[in-house]
């Protein structure tokens, strides 16, 4: 079994904590919207692959900007090194803006919902939408309200073969589907530096998701 890829969350300047997991993770995330005017430090300290993320409170985002800034702030990361802009499945105008940030990085589009867990119709749908908006990297987020939601995003994979997509169901009940996403065909996994220091319900520690990763190699 390849090693499932892991993306580190990162809320705060914290360069020690970080480079203590660092050979744990494949890709950092720098959440802008929660680091404020820290993050250009923060990325400066990063020794791989980072992605840009500035989350809109729509979704789960804790900043202040409205879409512009947000979407300026995204493309100021990607002329000083992000690898991977975040830029969300309902932004305005998505495809004019997703060329803007393919001239200097690849495209993630993300969708979430907050509150449950869609039909696997209307979730292939997004994703459909997020190929033909030029997406490199699709990302579908739901919330999970029973365990049910599990199965129903992980199947998501089966309908794109050869297709980057992350998906997984937030909150507690959500769990088990961050663990199984790299392993069910996911791109990668989100998780977080220690307990309570989570970006977003239900993640998990980079230390604990590589205990339990290791525990299907034996």
């Amino acid at each position: 079994m390849n090693n499932p890829a892991i993306c580190l969350s990162i809320i705060e300047n914290n360069p020690v904590a970080v480079h203590k997991v660092e050979k744990e993770v494949d890709f950092f995330e720098l959440r802008l919207d929660i680091l404020g005017d820290a993050w250009g430090k923060v990325a400066k300290d990063l020794n791989k692959p980072w992605i840009a993320c500035n989350r809109s409170r729509e979704e789960g985002g804790k900043g202040d900007l409205n879409t512009g800034k947000r979407i300026e702030a995204l493309l100021e990361a990607g002329r000083v090194g992000a690898s991977i802009i975040d830029l969300e499945y309902n932004t305005a105008g998505l495809a004019e803006k997703v060329q803007q940030i393919k001239q200097c990085s690849q495209c993630l589009i993300s969708f979430h919902d907050m509150e449950t867990t869609p039909s696997l119709d209307t979730l292939r749908k997004i994703v459909e939408g997020q190929i033909k908006a030029g997406a490199d990297i699709c990302k579908v987020v739901t919330t999970a309200t029973k365990f049910e939601d599990n199965v129903t995003i992980m199947r998501l994979f089966t309908h794109f073969p050869g297709i980057k997509i992350t998906a997984f169901a937030m909150g507690e009940l959500g769990r088990l589907s961050r663990i199984l996403s790299p392993l069910c065909g996911g791109y990668f996994t989100y998780a977080c530096l220690e307990e309570g220091r989570e970006a977003a319900a239900g993640q998990i520690s980079v230390t604990e998701m590589r205990q339990i990763y290791g525990c299907f190699k034996q």
